[in-house]
């Protein structure tokens, strides 16, 4: 049971704390936020573009982008056609019309971070390209699991692609680490933060 509601849990941390639909929503939205203030995200005024993608991981970037906007300082600009991020096009279609995003929000969560470090440091091409901020690219979802944030937009309803399942040896070894050694990500993660920030 969750320890704050008394009701039935969600998600169950590795210590075990549990955590209903209502505790849950408030733990992700509140360390999104503090996503964003440790890693410095974000500033006054600007303008953050994402990319056009339907993915579970971009539909709750973009409703926690929303939720930013009305407690910020700052302009959500949603993309029209290909602004995609990956291309630095920082480009996108505002209420206004044609705006330019100074910055631009990518859904990397922890798996995808994990994965991306564990390969590069195989392949000895370990760069400092997976930090929570790279020059206009900022990533909100940086500190959470992709199960997480599944949860997150299931709970809140939101209606999302499938993503198809690829074969990738990188992705399912880190999947059978954490399997045998939970919170394998969040350390390797954490290793990536101590090298390079």
């Amino acid at each position: 049971m969750c320890k704050l509601c008394e009701s039935k849990p969600v998600y169950e941390f590795t210590n075990q704390r549990k955590l209903c639909k209502n505790c849950f929503v408030r733990w992700f939205e509140k360390k999104f936020f503090y996503t964003i203030r440790r890693f410095q995200m974000i500033s006054k005024n600007d303008k953050i573009g994402y990319e056009n993608k339907k993915d579970f991981r971009n539909i709750v970037l973009i409703e926690l982008l929303e939720l930013l906007e009305q407690r910020s300082p700052v302009e959500i600009v949603a993309p029209k056609g290909v602004p995609s991020a990956s291309k630095n096009v920082p480009f996108a279609e505002g209420k206004e019309g044609r705006k330019k995003a100074n910055k631009i929000a990518v859904s990397d969560t922890i798996d995808v971070i994990a994965k991306e470090f564990i390969k590069n440091s195989v392949n000895k091409t370990l760069k400092n390209n997976l930090s929570p901020v790279d020059k206009k690219m900022i990533k909100p979802l940086y500190l959470f699991l992709d199960k997480e944030v599944l949860i997150y937009a299931k709970i809140k309803g939101l209606k999302f692609n499938k993503i198809k399942k690829e074969k990738d040896k990188w992705f399912d070894f880190i999947e059978n680490l954490e399997k045998k050694h939970p919170e394998i990500k969040r350390g390797i993660v954490n290793s990536y933060l101590e090298l390079f920030l």
